[in-house]
């Protein structure tokens, strides 16, 4: 056993023991007492409670650390959910009996449906959040979870101890070391880090070390990291300044109202907590030449644009907005931050300019003559991982039973995520595509959860395939193309759309969650079960029933109508049937132990073998779609596998065969 010792620090949070139910560690590793958990969740945030309530819904005893109690269920950035693309993973994570959605039903202020003029396939559920409430009703499912205990402390180290023969990795992770010394045993580990990993914030020229504004960052953790060999990488986002809601002249600016009736994120709500007419509304307006010429005069007062670390493309800060799209006027739409906060969240803003140039800024914009800039804008540098050293399961190909979630596998988060589709008319619907990174790190968070206790129980892992949802077509874009920027989210990205939509998630992957995982309680299974079982009946008697849409409509007024199974019945057909190629390439397994610099059976260039080397696929389907292993080398792959199956096939048949042989040999004996 050995530890790889860092040099991080820790604040204390400010609060009484008697507010939280807490875990005290022994300070003395070797004393009976020293805490021992199924799995450990590091990190508060949106991936680290999924993952560790669903680990704990799997049957582990879990223990989230965090380094303030009382910042679980913050939302750091835009108060969002949902949107074009992250609507559907909202979805897939209620399926799985996740969080997120449920608490959104009871914290939303402002609920919409985007893209509505397209498909349903396509369709994203989208809500603005109140702040404290979510953070309360978040704190209080976290704090109720069984066999969920919440511990303050940072952790400075990894307790590593030899690997398992049966598995790749050079070592395998047994527990954590915190700042205070103290140590805490598990059977598998979860990094839910963040914007952490050596985070610093950045204002104009001024630069200091935090993961978010008043939070101290993980130092000892990411030398500990980079120590044991993980490619570390660097990416940057921010978030823009907040505004004082009576300094804002919203007369004059386009207002937007919430849907009625609204459309609730979860499959077990009929409905959200709040009615339409007491929701909020939202207001856009837009940005003009003077804040393109502020931008462009301070460019050598704003060191954050200056970096060569990588931003998010799709939601840029307003700098970047300008220095790639001249002469455009860019939308800033205006977003409560919740029922009784002062504060309003100008999404499409996010700037890290010096303070008083901020403000100068924001007066520039119409409606915003008179704004009062309360915190203002700023940007955050962190470290992370690539991803393509983690497999499907998101468990790390170096260090065995030590699992990644969140932002620390390059996914989007910190940033405002409005997808600006600047030639797009005002409509909301159409130009706002939601807040990226929470969902992404929600979905990865109930993965690493799931994943994490099937691996203490020694069970299969439980991988959702591109064929299956949004998840998988998240995971696996990450484990095998990598990401050198942060990853967002769309519906462009998906193969099979029409089968994977917001509204069938439930069928998709409740009941594999039940069966396969344990992470989906029995009353959610049942109610998945039931409204399969009814979907094919009312299938089947409408099939039996043929009228053009037209006079559908006129027999059942009431009802909406979609015409997209029926539109699509042959589109569909055809879907299945690649969905079914696809399956076929990812049933195809390739050794978990092959070491691909060195074997001599299969022709392929060093190039190819070095990409093989380091992403590490697991199934034939996952090397075809790395950059640059070409089709000569998949074809060579698949001869490979299909000798090695072969040759296995006969070594398990062999015994088989010589019993079958001494069974004949006693019956012929008895007979005789």
């Amino acid at each position: 056993m050995f530890y790889l010792r860092g040099c991080g620090r820790w604040v204390a949070a400010s609060f009484t023991k008697q507010q939280f139910p807490l875990v005290r560690l022994s300070s003395d590793s070797a004393a009976p007492r020293t805490p021992h958990f199924d799995v450990i969740v590091i990190g508060g945030g949106h991936a680290g409670t999924e993952a560790a309530t669903a680990a704990a819904r799997c049957g582990s005893r879990t223990l989230l650390l965090t380094h303030r109690v009382d910042t679980i269920g913050q939302m750091s950035c835009n108060p969002s959910f949902g949107g074009i693309g992250k609507g559907h993973l909202m979805r897939e994570v209620d399926a799985l009996d996740g969080l997120c959605s449920r608490i959104c039903d009871q914290s939303g202020v402002h609920y919409k449906v985007l893209n509505r003029r397209k498909g349903p396939a396509v369709w994203g559920l989208r809500a603005q959040i109140d702040r404290k409430l979510y953070k309360q009703n978040m704190q209080k499912e976290i704090l109720n979870t069984p066999l969920l205990t919440v511990q303050e402390g940072a952790v400075e180290d990894l307790i590593l101890t030899e690997p398992e023969p049966e598995h790749t990795g050079k070592c395998r992770v047994s527990g954590v070391v915190l700042v205070d010394g103290s140590t805490v045993y598990a059977e598998s580990v979860i990094l839910t880090t963040g914007t952490f990993l050596r985070g610093m914030i950045v204002i104009g020229l001024e630069m200091h070390p935090a993961g978010r504004l008043g939070d101290q960052p993980s130092i000892g953790l990411a030398q500990t990291l980079e120590k044991l060999g993980f490619v570390v990488g660097r990416l940057k986002t921010g978030t823009p300044p907040r505004i004082a809601k009576d300094s804002i002249n919203f007369s004059i600016l386009n207002k937007q109202t919430p849907d009625n009736p609204s459309v609730p994120f979860s499959f077990t709500n009929e409905t959200v907590w709040i009615k339409p007419e007491d929701q909020l509304p939202c207001y856009l307006t837009h940005t003009n030449p003077r804040v393109d010429e502020i931008v462009l005069k301070n460019l050598h007062l704003n060191s954050h644009v200056k970096e060569t670390t990588r931003g998010p493309r799709y939601c840029p800060s307003i700098e970047s907005k300008v220095l790639r799209f001249p002469n455009r006027l860019h939308q800033v739409w205006l977003e409560p931050e919740g029922m009784d906060s002062d504060l309003i969240y100008p999404q499409g803003l996010s700037m890290t300019l010096p303070t008083e140039l901020q403000e100068k800024m924001i007066t520039c914009i119409r409606g915003l003559e008179k704004a009062k800039v309360i915190q203002p804008g700023y940007g955050v540098q962190y470290d992370y991982l690539d991803p393509r050293q983690i497999t499907p399961s998101l468990e790390t190909h170096l260090v065995q039973r030590l699992f990644f979630a969140g932002q620390i596998n390059g996914t989007t988060g910190y940033e405002e995520a409005a997808a600006q589709t600047e030639s797009c008319p005002v409509a909301r619907l159409e130009c706002i595509a939601g807040t990226a990174g929470m969902h992404h790190n929600t979905q990865l968070g109930v993965i690493a959860g799931i994943n994490a206790s099937l691996r203490v129980s020694r069970k299969p892992p439980f991988v959702v395939s591109r064929t299956e949802g949004y998840i998988g077509v998240l995971i696996d874009d990450l484990t095998t193309l990598g990401t050198s920027e942060p990853y967002r989210m769309f519906t462009s990205r998906v193969e099979f759309r029409l089968s994977l939509r917001p509204d069938n998630a439930d069928i998709r992957l409740t009941l594999r969650g039940y069966k396969d995982a344990g992470c989906v309680s029995q009353r959610r299974y049942e109610r998945a079960c039931w409204m399969k079982s009814s979907l094919e009946e009312g299938i089947s008697v409408l099939k039996s029933i043929e009228f053009s849409s037209s006079k559908w409509k006129n027999l059942i007024p009431e009802v909406s109508i979609s015409t997209s199974r029926t539109t699509y019945e042959s589109v569909l057909f055809h879907q299945l049937q690649e969905i079914k190629g696809v399956q076929q390439d990812e049933a195809l397994q390739l050794p978990k132990d092959i070491d691909y610099l060195t074997i001599r059976d299969v022709s392929l260039s060093h190039e190819v073998r070095e990409k093989l080397h380091f992403s590490r696929p697991q199934t034939i389907g996952a090397a075809s779609r790395i950059p640059g292993v070409t089709p000569a080398a998949i074809i060579n792959l698949l001869r490979f596998v299909k000798t090695t199956q072969q040759r296995q096939a006969t070594m398990n048949e062999s015994p088989k065969t010589d019993q079958c042989l001494r069974n004949a040999d006693r019956l012929q004996e008895r007979q005789l």
